[in-house]
């Protein structure tokens, strides 16, 4: 016999949904974290009038403390093809943020620098990022966070190693 509807929304009351083995699997708490955590961010990008994704500032990150990273070196990095990589620099250097220079060791490539505006970019980057960060670690200790962040990097290690 059916359930009756809930009184709130004329609806059948949804039954809990058996996951089965997916809770044990690494991968799937990697996902389900990664998903809460990039909702978060763009959450806390827009409530602050930004539009910047994870990766994005990662990149700017990597370009402010490596000058003159070719846009190679960035790809290798990032772990991202060229093809992928144009687009978000293109992107980047037409919001003022970055741009590119011809190397100076190697006339064949680009030297990737951050502009004055995306200097001051970053920096408020940053502070969202630090808030972020603090919001999405709020149940763990210090030494959980490390030894989290130290676990992540045994995972992404051994995975790489494939």
């Amino acid at each position: 016999m059916a359930s009756p509807p809930d009184p709130q929304n004329g609806k059948p009351p949804a039954r809990p949904l058996d996951r089965g083995i997916l809770p044990q699997l690494l991968g799937y708490g990697l996902r389900r974290a990664q998903s809460a955590v990039f909702a978060d961010f763009a959450a806390t990008f827009a409530k602050a009038g930004e539009a910047l994704t994870p990766g994005e500032f990662g990149l700017l990150v990597l370009v402010e403390r490596n000058a003159g990273l070719s846009q190679m070196a960035l790809a290798r990095a990032l772990s991202i093809d060229r093809s992928t990589l144009v687009p978000i620099l293109n992107r980047l250097q037409a919001r003022g943020l970055l741009l590119r220079h011809a190397s100076p060791t190697d006339g064949r490539t680009h030297a990737l620098a951050l502009t004055p505006a995306g200097e001051r970019a970053l920096a408020k980057f940053a502070r969202l990022v630090k808030a972020h960060e603090k919001r999405i670690g709020s149940n763990l200790s210090a030494t959980e966070m490390r030894m989290l962040i130290e676990l992540l990097e045994k995972v992404h290690a051994a995975a790489g190693s494939l």
